[in-house]
């Protein structure tokens, strides 16, 4: 994956996904779902990024590829990366120390889980995953495949219940288990934004973050309405902090949610976001 990664402007499929996508600012009740039988065994019509153009995450194919049989029952999540020939694919390129990261997020981004499920000899990946909040799923497989080129494939998956939407407020400064994390900076529709995150603890700046999948620091961005996918890895010399600076291109303008994972003390904690761009 390119450091600058690109977010390709998306039309007339916004439309049709906008209605899964999340609210900023805006207070709604909550929805009953019953989520039907074949929605989380990846039912429907496999939309293909070649057929109507989507960028990388808004397509279930690519290249003959599919994210295919998604389940997400008793606690885990398996699926299928089938191939040109319709058989599980079992030969991944690895990137970033791992052969496939899922991205899991619900369609209002609440719950945001970046895991690294395991390939079994047979083609099926698996990972532990609990999700207790109700509502529409969306999974995104980031992989290259050995001989081919990096993709990432998205699917919606359901959990049945009582869904409640969640909002999310324009936010700069998030704060998980008493680490403090700013954002500065300022996403620009067409141009490559320099962003700048700094991670503190009870006000001490931290200097020494930890690898992480080979980066000092992830950084995974969610267009509203559509949920078009950029993960974006460190810019510049790696420092081990207090700053992790990224350079980021969005063409479209639009509210996006960024997810930061950063791994200090041997645990990786994600800070979460929310910017509009510029025009």
């Amino acid at each position: 994956m390119n450091t600058t990664a690109r977010l390709a402007v998306f039309g007339g499929a916004l439309a049709l996904l906008a209605a899964g996508g999340f609210v900023v600012g805006r207070t709604a009740g909550p929805v009953a779902t019953a989520a039907a039988e074949d929605a989380g065994h990846g039912g429907g019509h496999a939309e293909t990024a070649t057929e109507v153009g989507l960028p990388g995450g808004l397509a279930s194919s690519q290249d003959g590829y599919t994210f295919a049989e998604p389940v997400a029952e008793a606690g885990r999540f398996t699926f299928r990366i089938t191939g040109p020939d319709g058989r599980p694919a079992t030969a991944f390129d690895v990137e970033h120390e791992k052969k496939l990261h899922l991205i899991v997020v619900r369609r209002d981004t609440a719950g945001f889980r970046h895991i690294h499920p395991e390939l079994a000899p047979d083609g099926t990946w698996s990972v532990p995953l609990t999700l207790p909040a109700a509502g529409s799923y969306r999974a995104f497989a980031d992989f290259a495949p050995t001989g081919g080129k990096p993709m990432t494939l998205g699917v919606d998956f359901p959990v049945a219940g009582d869904y409640r939407p969640a909002t999310f407020a324009p936010s700069r400064v998030a704060t998980v288990d008493g680490y403090r994390v700013e954002l500065a900076g300022d996403l620009t529709a067409g141009k490559t934004s320099p962003l700048t995150l700094t991670v503190s603890r009870a006000g001490v700046p931290v200097t020494d973050l930890q690898p992480y999948l080979g980066a000092y620091g992830h950084l995974v961005a969610l267009r509203g309405g559509d949920l078009a996918y950029l993960h974006v890895h460190p810019d510049g010399e790696p420092v081990p902090g207090p700053e992790v600076h990224f350079a980021a291109e969005v063409p479209s303008a639009g509210t996006y949610r960024l997810f930061l994972d950063f791994r200090h003390g041997g645990v990786v904690r994600t800070a979460e976001f929310t910017l509009t761009t510029g025009h």
